[in-house]
This record gives C-alpha cells, structure tokens and sequence, in this order.
C-alpha cells in the first residue's frame, strides 16, 4: 500500500511587472489530508489558504507522484483495465476524478 506522506508543486510565472509565484502544500495526518495554497504576485504580501479532507473522502485518492508509478507500472505490464477512475486533487486542491 502506497501513501504520499507529504506533497508540494511550486508554479512561477515570470510576468512582467508582477511575476507570480503560486505554491501548494500538501500534507497528511491521522484524520486525513492537508491543503495549503499560497500565492504571491510581485512584492506584495503572500496570500495563503489552508483546508482539509477526511480521510473518508480521500479514500482511493491518487495524487501526482502515485499517478507516475501507476503509469510506469501500466505501461511496463502492457495492460490498461476498462474504465480506469481514481479520485484526484486539481491543481487548485479541489477534489476531482482522473481517468486513464
């Protein structure tokens, strides 16, 4: 059993006059997972989100790194099953559905 402990993504966005830097951290725990957004745009002040998800709602989640392996591990099997849907986290830290 596969488990991401802890997940960041960093997105920078070379802009002129305000260069965006847009960070999301993720991290888990015993009741489920945390989320922490932030953004800053140029010299101003970074602005952060933080929320959470159960553990019953991230139940089978797939976040990038797991989604790697799983495709490494497809492609070297040579098989894809039918109707392949895992829940996923956007990169806004929304929860969706990823399909392969």
């Amino acid at each position: 059993q596969l488990e991401t402990l802890e997940q960041e993504e960093q997105e920078c966005l070379e802009l002129r006059p305000h260069p965006t830097v847009k960070t999301t951290h993720i991290v888990s725990h015993e009741h489920g997972m945390t989320v922490t957004r932030t953004l800053q745009e140029g010299e101003a002040e970074p602005q952060s989100l933080g929320f959470s998800y159960s553990r019953a709602k991230l139940r089978g989640l797939l976040l990038e790194g797991a989604s790697l392996l799983l495709l490494r591990l497809l492609a070297r099997r040579q098989t894809m099953p039918p109707d392949l849907v895992f829940p996923a986290m956007n990169t806004e830290g929304d929860l969706c559905t990823s399909s392969y």
